[in-house]
This record gives C-alpha cells, sequence and structure tokens, in this order.
C-alpha cells in the first residue's frame, strides 16, 4: 500500500514524516482493525526517473523484482523544501517537486479496535 500526502500544504497531514525514524510505529485503522507498521527504510525517488516511480511502488519498495513475503507499507511525500535548498526548482505539470521522501514499513501486528 502507497499512502501519499501533502508536507507543506493543504493542513501538512505528512508535515513530520521525514522526522520517523527505523523503528518508529505507523498506526492504520480499518474496518475496525489497527494495522501496525514498523518502519525500516527511507527511500528519496526521483520523479524524473520510470526507474525510481517503479522503486516506489516495487511489491518490495526499493527493491524492484523481489517478492513480497509480508504486508508493507510506503508513506510517500513531497521533498520540496530539501530540493529547494539544493537550488532544484524543477516540477512536472501538476506542480509535483523533483524528488520525494518514502518511509517504507513491514505490518508488525494487527489488532481489533
Amino acid at each position: 500500500m502507497v499512502v501519499t500526502a501533502h508536507r507543506t500544504t493543504a493542513g501538512k497531514p505528512f508535515g513530520r514524516l521525514p522526522s520517523l525514524r527505523v523503528g518508529s510505529h505507523v498506526l492504520v485503522e480499518s474496518g475496525g482493525l489497527v494495522y501496525d507498521y514498523r518502519i525500516t527504510s527511507t527511500l528519496t525517488i526521483s520523479f524524473r526517473s520510470p526507474r525510481d516511480r517503479a522503486r516506489q511502488s516495487a511489491p518490495v519498495p526499493g527493491r524492484l523484482g523481489v517478492a513480497a513475503s509480508r504486508a508493507m507499507i510506503t508513506l510517500s511525500t513531497c521533498a520540496t523544501p530539501e530540493d529547494h535548498a539544493a537550488g532544484n526548482y524543477w516540477t512536472d505539470a501538476v506542480g509535483n517537486p523533483e524528488h520525494r521522501i518514502d518511509k517504507v514499513g513491514v505490518l508488525a501486528e494487527v489488532r481489533r479496535n
């Protein structure tokens, strides 16, 4: 599952996403259940790179051609502040900056809410 949200606009729902560390827990509630994902890695992908976009949505994010052995989640947001700090103001046709920050997690536990 890939979940993407704004970091610097529209209420900043992923405003703190870049600060998540390996081992952090992300809880997703659905259908009376709580899915507890543990963050295992961070990816930075480029919207200009078809390979990077494929890596982002691979069954094991970041690892093309590898089959997933358990449920995973990717939380994705823009790297606009980092891009701008580096002098990179490129955007695509709908205003997405070049880079995205992805936090990848694995399902650690499912429990009733």
